[in-house]
């Protein structure tokens, strides 16, 4: 028998100009004759974290039935496509007294009561998504990826009355007092990923000279797809297209920006709520793809969120309509910014269903958590925050009820154990939540 296959690395990048652009697993990084489970090319295990501010309607959200075969609720109907990878746990708390949106956000990944303070003494806890990242992420370029599509790090004191700004900024804290910034220009997310770092007037600079990442790598391209089996240069192609297709959206909206840009403002961000956080959600599915990193966070808009969704029909802020006094009229529109964020949600999900990896799919191979530090948010409750489960690594079809008043720390615990990291304790914590 002759073996011809050609072999390659895992981790193979196409370098040029300054740029590494990281491959997906293609057959050719398993070696001939073995089994996937057995290599190094294995899929490796991936986790994301998305976070909706201001509550939600709960009646709109919590499936009213318990079990396999749930009942989708009208918020996570986009999700039912996907029933046998999704699990619901619902009746789980936050810890914190005080009814503040600082400690909504602060506490989710944490399930810690961050410190009251307006100055820069802030004191959270370290969250559940770096302690993933340092078990899981460690072979990767990038650690972990923090994004959002709302930037309030200019502000600085309090951002709501006795919390800086600190705990509304971020979702993730690598140590109890060291959040880290989340970014909200998807230009500066793509040259994170891709090493072409630089000032905004260089970024401006070079798009006006329209060069593309992958122009810079053809030559290494052209000999890389010379010898690939069909599948693979199949694979290869849909993946650097994806790239490409993601770079020429941003070129496109920096040029429509461009005329009326100030010096200072920053270069790539989309016009609208709807094109920047799929630029940002596929960005994210890149970045899973080609192994850059393994873990991410996104704040798909922050506590306190202003933004109207006029596509939608709900020209109101977000923050307004999330106080409703009960107000039936005021819910509803509550209720379809919840479906709304959640549909844009749910094309992500779709991506990564969709994309090959390894012996399954990308979704198969990553672990999505969605949800919210508020419950009922015209009352800024900390009781029975919303939390889905997307993906793999545990058992789908499932609407789990947790022991009334659980902290959302023992779901993080055991999650954590999922992913390696034996902790038996996150912040307030009680025990473990198995799911």
């Amino acid at each position: 028998m002759f073996i011809t296959k050609k072999s390659l690395p895992r981790r193979t990048f196409l370098r040029g100009m300054g740029a590494a652009v990281g491959l997906p697993l293609l057959d050719a990084m398993v070696p001939a004759m073995t089994a996937l489970a057995q290599t190094a090319a294995k899929a490796p295990k991936r986790a994301g974290f998305v976070y909706v501010p201001n509550g939600v309607i709960l009646e709109s959200w919590i499936p009213t039935t318990a079990g396999s075969g749930f009942d989708f609720s009208p918020t996570l109907k986009p999700l039912e496509p996907y029933r046998n990878q999704v699990t619901v746990v619902s009746r789980m708390d936050r810890p914190g007294d005080d009814p503040d949106h600082a400690l909504a956000s602060a506490g989710w990944l944490s399930n810690v009561t961050a410190k009251e303070t307006e100055g820069q003494d802030f004191l959270a806890g370290t969250t559940v998504d770096q302690i993933i990242a340092k078990q899981i992420g460690l072979d990767s370029p990038l650690l972990s990826l923090e994004v959002a599509t709302e930037d309030f790090t200019g502000y600085v004191g309090g951002c709501s009355p006795g919390y800086a700004c600190a705990y509304v900024n971020t979702l993730s804290w690598s140590t109890p007092t060291t959040p880290l910034p989340m970014e909200i220009n998807p230009r500066v997310v793509f040259e994170r990923m891709f090493g072409r770092a630089g000032t905004s007037g260089q970024r401006l600079a070079r798009l006006k000279a329209n060069r593309s990442v992958l122009d810079s790598v053809a030559s290494d391209l052209g000999s890389l797809q010379t010898g690939l089996a069909a599948r693979d240069r199949e694979r290869l192609d849909q993946y650097l297209t994806h790239v490409r297709e993601i770079e020429g959206r941003i070129q496109k909206m920096e040029t429509r920006q461009g005329s009326d840009l100030d010096v200072e403002a920053p270069v790539g961000i989309p016009a609208t709520f709807e094109e920047h956080s799929e630029l940002l959600f596929d960005l994210l599915a890149v970045s899973f793809q080609a192994d850059l990193t393994r873990v991410f966070t996104f704040m798909l808009t922050r506590e306190f969120s202003m933004k109207t969704y006029p596509v939608i029909g709900v020209t109101e802020p977000h923050h307004a309509i999330s106080h409703h006094r009960n107000d039936p009229s005021q819910m509803a529109k509550h209720a379809a910014v919840n479906l709304h964020h959640m549909q844009q949600f749910a094309k992500f999900v779709e991506k990564l269903n969709a994309t090959p990896d390894g012996d399954g799919t990308m979704l198969q191979h990553s672990m999505l958590f969605y949800g919210a530090g508020m419950g009922n948010g015209n009352v800024h409750s900390r009781l029975n925050v919303p939390m889905a489960v997307i993906g793999g690594g545990v058992k789908g079809d499932r609407h789990i009820q947790a022991p009334k008043g659980a902290p959302i720390g023992n779901f993080w615990i055991g999650i954590a154990n999922k992913f390696g990291s034996p902790i038996d304790k996150l912040g307030e914590s009680t025990g473990i939540i198995e799911v």
